[in-house]
């Protein structure tokens, strides 16, 4: 079994590790300036960061054409059929729909499309269970069933300083967005698991305050003495990064995954200041190989 991703999944192991595990990753798109790039192949996160903060323009992303899926499957349907296709929320982006339809373009072969109904490492920890299970030689259905348990278990929550990036990409509203700019709201959202998009759980009135809301959420989420596996990512944010390790870390055990930057073209739509906290009972994952 062969596995395929995107790059919003934001799955944080080395290369050596994704040739290992059989882990293909097709790239999306982020436009800035009138400049297209190819995220992971034309430029990388810890690039883009700093173009974006400087830049006086807004950026525009897009998905993987079913035509891309299809190229990409068909390569590897060369070596082995079989082919588990792992994406970011239906809810946000269109990339699990192009993957179904450059499926349909492959009769040989064997596609099946998980959409995670979420993004950045909560649909990464999935990606890398796949693999693990895979090589384990685990069947597809008992690894579809373990996707669908962590799915369950697992939460993220973020908090941002500026609407700016969420207001351009249609992800608020313009007047909620432009009103709470103004009063210097910092949002506290998350991502729903029925239809896989935004929700908001609150805001603050500062940037620590917002930190304070996100181990807030956790705790509401979580019973106590649980021990967590966590991990925190940032768009260009790390002092805040380390804010939010430091606020869920005093609150609970916390097995820690490498934190990170945020896949750029989910930067995009959320901006450099943005900082977020992924995290699931331990437990859940104690099964896997």
């Amino acid at each position: 079994m062969q596995i395929v991703t995107d790059s919003g999944t934001d799955l944080l192991v080395t290369d050596a590790q994704r040739k290992e595990w059989n882990i293909h990753t097709i790239p999306l798109v982020v436009t800035l300036e009138g400049k297209s790039y190819r995220e992971g192949i034309d430029l990388k996160p810890e690039e883009f960061y700093p173009l974006l903060a400087n830049s006086k323009e807004l950026p525009v992303t897009s998905q993987p054409s079913a035509g891309d899926f299809a190229a990409l499957y068909a390569k590897l349907a060369q070596t082995d059929p079989e082919i588990l296709s792992i994406h970011i929320s239906s809810g946000l982006s269109g990339t699990a729909n192009s993957a179904r339809a450059g499926a349909a373009m492959v009769p040989q072969a064997k596609v099946t499309v998980v959409d995670t109904l979420t993004l950045s490492a909560p649909s990464g920890w999935q990606v890398e269970a796949a693999a693990r299970a895979a090589r384990a030689g685990w069947s597809l259905d008992r690894i579809l069933a373990k996707l669908a348990e962590i799915s369950a278990a697992t939460d993220v929550i973020y908090t941002l300083k500026e609407l700016k990036y969420l207001i351009h990409g249609g992800r608020i509203s313009h007047m909620k967005g432009l009103i709470a700019s103004v009063l210097h709201i910092k949002p506290i959202i998350g991502v729903e698991k029925v239809r896989g998009t935004y929700v908001n759980h609150g805001q603050a009135q500062s940037f620590g305050h917002a930190i304070r809301g996100l181990a807030d959420y956790v705790a509401k989420r979580v019973a106590p003495g649980t021990t967590l596996r966590a991990q925190v990512l940032h768009a260009f944010n790390p002092e805040g990064a380390q804010q939010l390790m430091e606020a869920v870390g005093s609150r609970f055990k916390c097995e820690w995954k490498p934190t990170g930057l945020l896949s750029l073209v989910l930067g995009a739509h959320v901006g450099p200041s943005m900082v977020g906290v992924v995290f699931a009972p331990a437990s859940v994952f104690a099964d896997l190989p």
